[in-house]
């Protein structure tokens, strides 16, 4: 665009009779060259029935439903981790993060766990939008490493606000010092709830970059532990009575607007049709552990069935993206990179090959076909590859493979390995073949520490320990 500009202005001062207006030539040149924002907003420990769209009734959420309204809702929308930090690494490499074996959480922010973070050797869709000219930011949960080589600014995002841990206080910013609110590298005594000051710092960085293309992970904590809700959400749900159910009604309604002056910032601005919104949650709700739900889904946060991985999955792009769209083919989180690289002109040949792929034909329909053969889970010894309408899966609890159809089995409750034996012996040699590719865990999962736990929780953390209590290097679907 450069040259295109220089070249004007050259003939503008050879030809001085020649009647241009070089202010609405530039205009109008900057803006067919104009690439689009990318905006990612992730919710922490949503459930697929948590939101109005997939089914939820029991607590509005118009702001969120609002991007299906207007976008796409993904009904089979997955995860590549049943669980917060390895989903994360998956989105910002677009590879399967068994890849560089972050397979688990890296641990609480101590000592001892300062040296497990998203791998070094890998680089983030942050550093591929810097480099292709785009301002890059990440608002909220990091929760890919402590130590100083793996903060988000060394990471390709050029602004970090936010926390660099799996949880925190919403009303607390100076929770310790490694796991304190930080603005870059410095500690920041926030005074507002956490989630109002995520919304807050996101409004002003676009507001920095409405001239700017920008990239912007927007990752909320809620609706996660611990439930310290505003009191003004609080009092809004007076009507329901379960404690812990209202104090999460609170942190979603708060989430939900949010969203909802996110969007409105964009709208109001002039850049609502020419930012693609991605909104997804890192993982399925840990129903023990916060009331979220997950029905018709089996299953919940750290397990391989349903319930753990198909997450609430939305789209908006106004102009480009068809609104009220349904797309029921299996789509993960890694599609976002793709998506997000293909959008900005960013070529992937040098990079390792990426696992997600462009979404954008496949939902304007220029591609018929469907975007994965087939989609894979390892989680230390809990496992699944979904293809087609079919999925093997050893969840937790369960110490066989299992095969579910689920068009006509959403809640995996007929297991028909005996009724398929040839579709059964299909898809374990795939899963076997893909897992082929993993390297072992770097870490395993963090220990279950005894005493503090709240309610739900060491159930929760206990269905991650026991499965990887040992990585074998036989594979597990081998075992069956």
């Amino acid at each position: 665009m450069k040259m295109k500009l220089q070249l004007l202005r050259l003939v503008c001062a050879c030809v001085p009779l020649l009647t241009i207006d070089l202010h609405a030539a530039e205009t109008s040149l900057a803006a067919t060259n104009t690439k689009p924002n990318i905006l990612v907003i992730i919710a922490d420990d949503l459930g697929y029935a948590d939101i109005g769209a997939n089914g939820g009734k029991e607590i509005p959420t118009p702001h969120i439903d609002s991007i299906a309204t207007n976008g796409v809702r993904f009904s089979c929308g997955y995860v590549s981790g049943p669980y917060c930090s390895p989903t994360r690494a998956g989105l910002l490499t677009g590879r399967y993060q068994q890849r560089f074996g972050h397979e688990f959480n890296p641990g609480p922010n101590d000592t001892n766990n300062l040296a497990l973070g998203l791998s070094l050797k890998e680089r983030t869709i942050a550093d591929k939008l810097t480099d292709a000219g785009y301002k890059t930011a990440l608002v909220g949960k990091w929760h890919l490493g402590h130590a100083p080589e793996f903060h988000p600014t060394q990471r390709g995002f050029q602004e970090y606000f936010g926390f660099l841990g799996g949880a925190h206080s919403y009303t607390n910013a100076l929770t310790g010092t490694r796991n304190s609110v930080q603005r870059g590298t410095n500690h920041v005594d926030e005074k507002e709830v956490l989630t109002h000051a995520f919304t807050r710092e996101a409004l002003a960085f676009i507001d920095r970059n409405q001239k700017n293309p920008f990239f912007l992970q927007l990752a909320f904590n809620a609706v996660h532990g611990p439930l310290d809700v505003d009191p003004k959400y609080y009092d809004r749900f007076s009507h329901i009575t379960d404690e812990r159910r209202r104090k999460f009604a609170g942190l979603l309604a708060g989430l939900d607007d949010g969203v909802g002056a996110v969007l409105k910032k964009l709208r109001e601005s002039g850049l609502e049709e020419n930012t693609l919104v991605f909104f997804f949650s890192d993982n399925g709700g840990p129903t023990l552990a916060n009331t979220s739900k997950n029905e018709p889904l089996r299953g919940f946060k750290a397990q391989t069935w349903e319930g753990g991985i198909r997450v609430p999955f939305l789209a908006q792009w106004k102009g480009k993206l068809p609104a009220g769209k349904v797309y029921q083919q299996p789509v993960i989180q890694l599609d976002i990179h793709a998506t997000a690289l293909a959008l900005a002109g960013v070529s992937t040949a040098a990079n390792p090959k990426l696992d997600g792929v462009n979404l954008l034909p496949f939902l304007t329909g220029e591609n018929k076909g469907v975007p994965h053969d087939a989609l894979y889970w390892r989680f230390g010894q809990q496992l699944a590859i979904r293809k087609g309408d079919w999925k093997l899966v050893r969840g937790a609890g369960s110490e066989e493979l299992q095969l579910f159809n689920l068009a006509s089995d959403i809640g995996e409750k007929t297991d028909l390995a005996a009724k398929e034996p040839a579709k059964f012996k299909e898809l374990e040699a795939d899963w076997n073949k893909w897992n082929a590719e993993l390297v072992p865990p770097a870490w395993g999962p963090p220990r279950l520490v005894a005493g503090g736990a709240r309610r739900g929780q060491r159930a929760q953390r206990a269905a991650a320990a026991a499965s990887v209590s040992e990585f074998l290097t036989n594979t597990p679907a081998a075992k069956n």
